[in-house]
């Protein structure tokens, strides 16, 4: 099992277009291509931050999953019409395995 995390910094003044956004586009992969993203903030740390989490069986399920993602174009909309939601260059992916 591998949990995929990408997390990033939210604009000044855009918490709330922000979570409006997290919670958009999980329920929007949710409908469109059936992934369980749960959307999280952090307890400590930079508070001005949002992350999604999403649990595959293998790479080769996030591999194909991101394939999809990437041609999907409402998704693609989505994600550009929010941008300024984010601070540029601040989205961070990491992925965990279970052990």
């Amino acid at each position: 099992m591998i949990a995929f995390n990408r997390t990033a910094s939210i604009a000044s003044g855009k918490m709330g277009t922000a979570m409006a956004f997290a919670h958009e586009i999980a329920t929007y992969l949710k409908t469109a291509h059936g992934i369980d993203v749960e959307v999280m903030i952090p307890i400590g740390g930079n508070p001005n931050r949002i992350g999604w989490t999403s649990r595959y069986q293998d790479l080769a399920a996030i591999d194909a999953m991101n394939g999809k993602m990437l041609t999907d174009k409402k998704y693609m909309e989505l994600v550009s019409k929010n941008s300024d939601n984010f601070i540029p260059g601040s989205v961070h992916d990491s992925m965990w395995r279970k052990v």
